[in-house]
C-alpha cells in the first residue's frame, strides 16, 4: 500500500510540475519556472524513494532533495513578493 501511495505521489507531483511548465511558457514568469522545478524534482525524488525497496523516507539525500524543491517554492515567493524599484 506504501509503494502504492508513494507513486500517487510522484504522479501528482510530475504532473502539477507540468502545469507550471506550461503556465511559464505561456507567460515567461520566474515564479512559475521555479514552482514546476520544485514540482518536478519532488516528483523525481518520490520515484527514487519508490524504486529504493525498503528507503528510508528520513533518509540525508531524500530528505536534501525535497528541502532544495521547498526551498525553490520559497524563492520563487519571495521573488514574487519583493518590492519593485
Amino acid at each position: 500500500m506504501n509503494q502504492m501511495l508513494t507513486g500517487a505521489i510522484a504522479v501528482a507531483s510530475l504532473v502539477a510540475g507540468l502545469f507550471f511548465l506550461r503556465f511559464w511558457r505561456q507567460t515567461r514568469d520566474p515564479f512559475f519556472l521555479l514552482f514546476a522545478l520544485s514540482f518536478l524534482i519532488e516528483g523525481a525524488n518520490r520515484v527514487a524513494l519508490g524504486l529504493f525497496v525498503g528507503g528510508n523516507e528520513e533518509g540525508v539525500l531524500f530528505y536534501g532533495v525535497r528541502l532544495l524543491s521547498y526551498g525553490l517554492i520559497l524563492l520563487a515567493i519571495w521573488q514574487k513578493n519583493r518590492p519593485r524599484q
